[in-house]
C-alpha cells in the first residue's frame, strides 16, 4: 500500500521516486522551450525566430503546420540555449502583437512518451 506525494511514491514509510517518463524533470517548473499561441497563419519559421532572438540564442523555431493544408496552424515552439533567456522572452513578448495578432507565451509543456498510458498522464480514470 502507498500513496503519492508529488512524484515521489510513499510506501510502508519509505520513499520512492515516480518517473512518469524518461524526460527530465524541471525543479522550478520552467523550461528552454516556449509554447506560442495566436500566431498570424502567415508566420513562418523565420519571423518566428526573428521575433524571439533579441531575446537570447534561438536554438530552434518550430510552427506547427497542418497537414491537410500544409498551412501554419496558428501555434509553434520556441527553444533557447538557456531557461533564463526563455523567461525573459515569455516576459517581454507574452500579451504583445506579432504579424498584427495579439500573441500568448507560456513554458511548453512536455509531450507524453511514445507508449505511455495517456490516461494516467491526463489523470483520466
Amino acid at each position: 500500500m502507498g500513496f503519492f506525494l508529488g512524484r515521489t511514491k510513499i510506501i510502508s514509510g519509505l520513499a520512492k521516486p515516480l518517473l512518469l517518463s524518461n524526460r527530465p524533470a524541471f525543479s522550478r517548473g520552467f523550461s528552454s522551450e516556449l509554447f506560442v499561441s495566436r500566431l498570424s497563419f502567415y508566420s513562418t519559421e523565420q519571423s518566428l525566430k526573428d521575433a524571439f532572438s533579441p531575446f537570447g540564442e534561438v536554438i530552434e523555431a518550430r510552427l506547427v503546420i497542418d497537414k491537410a493544408t500544409l498551412r501554419p496552424k496558428g501555434y509553434g515552439f520556441i527553444r533557447y540555449q538557456s531557461e533564463i533567456e526563455a523567461q525573459k522572452a515569455m516576459k517581454a513578448m507574452d500579451g504583445r502583437f506579432l504579424g498584427g495578432r495579439l500573441i500568448f507565451v507560456e513554458v511548453a509543456k512536455p509531450r507524453p512518451e511514445v507508449g505511455d498510458d495517456a490516461s494516467q498522464v491526463m489523470g483520466s480514470s
